[in-house]
């Protein structure tokens, strides 16, 4: 009879502790979101802007109550996990937001260099990854679990090399870019291709790298000078370009010199002053004219931050919305998280004509996006004005 009681016991303490557990995934479960992104290193300002879209986001998503799934409310938590710039701790960070923290999809990293070898990890473990920024094509090649939220460097090189072409009726380029980091080299290697393709053999006159860390550029932009080049085109980043375009003038540089949506930052203009005044540069999106919810947004953030937020900001609050809209379709969570990381995943692949504030996106079967690019022309008040927009 004792042990009949004491069976009866045992099973009314489970069923109590089943019931409390299925409660708790019901009422208390928080959906976690990982953010990769260089807090430190050699482009912190990419990293404050991705933090601070996220704090943005996250700021709607709890006045709402929470993320709907299914009829229900869950808490959201988001956890930023600093990759230095740098490709390992890139690695490190999502593999801890995978398997330690495990969040159900990650935003970042930015750019290609971290978002690379991080999508690797993120696809290993099945675990959805939006990178906002990274344009290089390897970054979701044949990883179905990776998506970006930016057009790829296959589309911006010709971009580049046909307005330039278009604007000023040059025939002979130069380039300067980092040999060590993905994201440029890669754009300088399309480049070159949609500029010799249009011009021919040879009109790519001169081809020059460095390596990351490099501040001097004086024997690489002397050659470039000597060699008859109008024009140059440099994809580096915004601590990088004040220093290449203000050696560059110093030097007796007198053709434009012309960026890609690396130089998006607002960091771009206070480093490198007059100087860049009258360059233009392709990007994701421009701010000065933005209407809607893009000028919301811009308002926004410019009132809470103190300055205008960059295209990687822009970016970074469409893939957090991106990642809201396919965990809201998965139409229920389980608990769990291998299989509600897959439905997220299945989820964003179906992704149509999603109205961003950076423009519309359909993903492809590589979770790439069609987007046009926008071509900006830095004003001569430092200002980063809409000049045109070119399509796929």
């Amino acid at each position: 009879m004792r042990k009949l009681s004491y069976l009866v016991m045992m099973f009314c303490a489970l069923a109590l502790c089943f019931s409390s557990n299925a409660w708790s995934w019901g009422r208390k479960t928080k959906i976690k979101v990982g953010i990769n992104a260089p807090m430190t290193g050699d482009i912190p300002k990419v990293g404050e802007g991705s933090k601070y879209a996220a704090e943005m986001w996250l700021e709607d998503v709890k006045k709402a109550g929470g993320i709907e799934v299914g009829g229900k409310k869950y808490p959201v938590e988001i956890i930023v996990e600093d990759n230095e710039s740098k490709a390992e701790s890139a690695v490190k960070a999502n593999t801890k937001l995978i398997t330690q923290d495990e969040v159900m999809v990650i935003i970042g990293p930015q750019s290609s260099k971290q978002a690379v070898p991080a999508g690797d990890v993120a696809n290993n473990y099945e675990t959805p990854m939006i990178s906002p920024w990274s344009t290089n094509p390897d970054t979701t090649a044949n990883r179905p679990y990776v998506f970006r939220g930016c057009f790829l460097d296959p589309f911006q090189g010709p971009v580049v090399a046909n307005f330039i072409t278009e604007e000023f009726g040059f025939t002979k380029a130069a380039v300067l870019y980092d040999v060590a980091s993905d994201y440029p080299k890669g754009l300088a290697e399309f480049f070159k291709a949609a500029w010799e393709k249009k011009h021919g053999p040879g009109s790519v006159v001169a081809y020059e790298s460095f390596t990351t860390k490099d501040t001097d550029f004086s024997s690489q932009l002397t050659k470039i000078i000597r060699s008859g080049a109008q024009v140059l085109f440099t994809p580096q980043y915004y601590n990088e370009v004040a220093l290449i375009v203000q050696q560059a003038k110093d030097l007796g540089w007198k053709g434009p010199i012309v960026g890609s949506d690396s130089w998006g930052s607002a960091e771009t203009i206070e480093l490198c002053g007059e100087a860049c005044y009258g360059q233009f540069f392709s990007t994701h999106y421009a701010a000065a004219g933005a209407v809607g919810a893009t000028k919301e947004f811009i308002d926004r953030y410019q009132k809470k931050y103190g300055y205008i937020p960059d295209d990687v900001a822009a970016l970074t609050w469409d893939a957090l919305r991106l990642a809201q809209n396919a965990i809201e379709n998965t139409g229920k969570l389980t608990g769990n998280i291998k299989k509600d990381r897959k439905a997220v995943r299945d989820a964003l692949a179906k992704v149509k004509d999603f109205d961003g504030i950076t423009g519309k996106m359909t993903f492809s079967e590589e979770g790439d996006p069609q987007k046009c690019a926008v071509i900006v022309k830095i004003s001569d008040k430092g200002e980063y004005e809409f000049y045109k927009q070119i399509c796929p």
